[in-house]
């Protein structure tokens, strides 16, 4: 297992440590046992010496009974630390997603990361379990074992050695041949979470357009590629135990016969041969080295499912974010001054054409800014710079003066407030939802933001008002209510800037008009930027930008635009043509 995922263990190292010394104490009682019963056998039993039965026959129950505690003792050690390294890597990997950039977590599926969660974890949680409980009991009584059976009989011990090369052989093989298996099927696991993640998620699209039949035969598809894996990696392994019983039924015959031999040519003398009960306890350590090997196959095969898990496990872990913060990063912003300095931007290194190219603007601080363009303009991603969502390739950002990349990250997205056309609710209460936001935010001031983005009267109308529970994703309200609350959550940061990213859309003009003049009274201090498919939108803005295929077409006011802008006029004419006013 790799060093940086046993660094999770922290608090239960302790437990990581006795899980395996109990469990090596466990074996070291198992290796006393066969040795007391050739003894009670050769000096009690063949004697008839009713003293020495009695003596070892006692030793043989202290053995059984400190086996016992011990076993215990380390499974009890085992299972506490295997949860607790669980519950540690759960929360690095979910900790480690959070510090991801958009452009780093474009690099994992979101299906992905929610198999490496759980199905990953868990594989790795129970191999973690096997290795230190058996992984370390196996090879302890394997090499006492073979120390003792070589104590006892040499030239019948070389019999284990032989034995011992077999199943290496074997093994090799088994792990050689489905480790690839395992990879692959992680990796169907992935896209059938994400078959699924996308049907939950799109499911009244797919009722509505009644994909069922097709949604069904996607998800079959994938689901019988994971069964076939399993079936040939079950083949594979399947191939571990026939060889084993082949190995201990050559090893018990070989050894009754040879030893047989031993007995009867020194009459059973000790002095002059092998005995009954020497022969009795290198049956005994036959079985417990051929167990041994038997449970390291085991922990293999444990080791083997667990691997391209711990690979994918580790891959989070070790992904650096592509934005990091600085040496010495800035923690206050002070004002909402825009500066876009001949910035250009991709969101990957193969693209061909930039996203953005060559952007300058100036927006003074408090200023009203609309953004107009058509679809696929890159409207959202030049305000995504803004809060560094995303870096730029070229050029520079620039907020309150200072390039954005020299402030914290976490304080300047304080500072910048972005509210989406498809802004995410939460599961909790309305009050909950808010305070995301500003998790101390009095009831007043929660009232003020929901006052300010027209959202206080359909919330005062809910059956429990602020205390209404919203259900994951705000699937109990609709999608202009939706809007309206993301926008009051935006408000109680108080930013420098805010920044709606069409995030009227499902608003009327009305509402909307109250929305603008509202915020334009209550916080003027505040730079507004405003994205809009909507003339009527951004109309009165202190300045409008038209974007073009990645450029910036043009920029002023409405006026000016109507003389010097060919897209803004004609996107005023078509949504006011015959005096009705629509979205384009």
């Amino acid at each position: 297992m790799r060093r940086n995922l046993l660094r999770s263990l922290r608090e239960y190292k302790k437990h990581s440590m006795l899980g395996p010394l109990f469990a090596g104490l466990e074996s070291a009682f198992d290796i006393i046992v066969p040795t007391f019963m050739a003894y009670l056998i050769d000096f009690g039993i063949s004697r008839s010496d009713m003293s020495a039965v009695l003596k070892y026959g006692l030793l043989l129950v202290l053995c059984a009974f400190a086996t016992m505690a011990l076993g215990f003792l380390a499974g009890r050690s085992t299972a506490i630390a295997a949860a607790g390294l669980g519950k540690n890597l759960r929360r690095d990997i979910f900790r480690k997603v959070q510090t991801f950039s958009f452009s780093t977590i474009d690099q994992f599926s979101t299906a992905s990361i929610i198999t490496r969660l759980t199905t990953d974890v868990a594989n790795v949680q129970n191999a973690f379990q096997m290795t230190i409980r058996i992984g370390a009991r196996a090879p302890i009584m394997l090499c006492f074992a073979l120390v003792f059976a070589f104590r006892t009989s040499v030239r019948l011990s070389l019999i284990f050695l032989g034995v011992i090369v077999i199943l290496a052989i074997g093994l090799y093989l088994v792990i050689k041949n489905v480790h690839p298996v395992f990879v692959r099927v992680f990796k169907r696991y992935d896209k059938l979470n994400n078959i699924v993640q996308e049907n939950l998620l799109g499911i009244r699209v797919v009722k509505s357009y009644t994909r069922e039949s097709h949604e069904n035969s996607k998800f079959d598809g994938i689901s019988m590629l994971i069964s076939q894996d399993f079936m040939k990696a079950g083949i594979i392994l399947s191939r571990i135990a026939p060889l084993m019983m082949f190995c201990l039924y050559l090893s018990t015959t070989l050894l009754a016969w040879l030893g047989a031999k031993e007995i009867v040519g020194s009459g059973n003398n000790p002095a002059l041969g092998l005995t009954a009960g020497q022969l009795t306890s290198l049956v005994t350590y036959t079985m417990q080295i051929l167990m041994s090997l038997m449970l390291l196959s085991n922990v293999f095969i444990f080791f083997l499912i667990s691997r391209a898990s711990v690979e994918r496990i580790a891959e989070v872990l070790e992904t650096t974010s592509s934005l990091q913060n600085g040496e010495h990063p800035l923690c206050e912003v002070p004002d909402g001054s825009v500066i876009f300095e001949d910035v250009s931007f991709s969101y990957s290194p193969e693209s061909e054409k930039p996203a953005l190219d060559h952007i300058n603007l100036s927006i003074p601080s408090g200023a009203v800014v609309g953004v107009l363009g058509g679809t696929g303009s890159s409207k959202s991603t030049l305000v995504q710079l803004i809060p560094r969502l995303y870096d730029v390739v070229s050029g520079r950002v620039m907020v309150g003066g200072i390039d954005v990349r020299a402030y914290d990250i976490a304080s300047l997205r304080d500072q910048v407030s972005v509210v989406l056309q498809k802004n995410q609710l939460f599961s909790g209460t309305v009050r909950e939802n808010l305070r995301w936001g500003n998790e101390k935010a009095t009831d007043e001031e929660i009232i003020r933001a929901c006052q300010l983005a027209q959202a206080d009267a359909f919330i005062r109308a809910m059956p429990d008002g602020y205390d209404t529970y919203i259900e994951r994703g705000g699937t109990n309200v609709s999608g202009g209510q939706r809007q309206r609350l993301c926008i009051a959550r935006a408000l109680l940061k108080n930013p420098k800037i805010l920044i709606f990213d069409d995030s009227t859309s499902a608003v009327d003009t009305k509402t909307d008009r109250r929305i603008r003049q509202g915020m334009r009274e209550a916080i003027p201090g505040t730079t507004k930027i405003i994205i809009s498919q909507r003339v009527a939108s951004v109309q009165d803005a202190d300045m409008i930008i038209v974007m073009d295929d990645g450029r910036v077409s043009a920029c002023g006011t409405h006026d000016d635009l109507m003389k010097t802008s060919e897209i803004y006029r004609e996107v005023f004419d078509s949504q006011n043509r015959g005096g009705l006013l629509h979205v384009s």
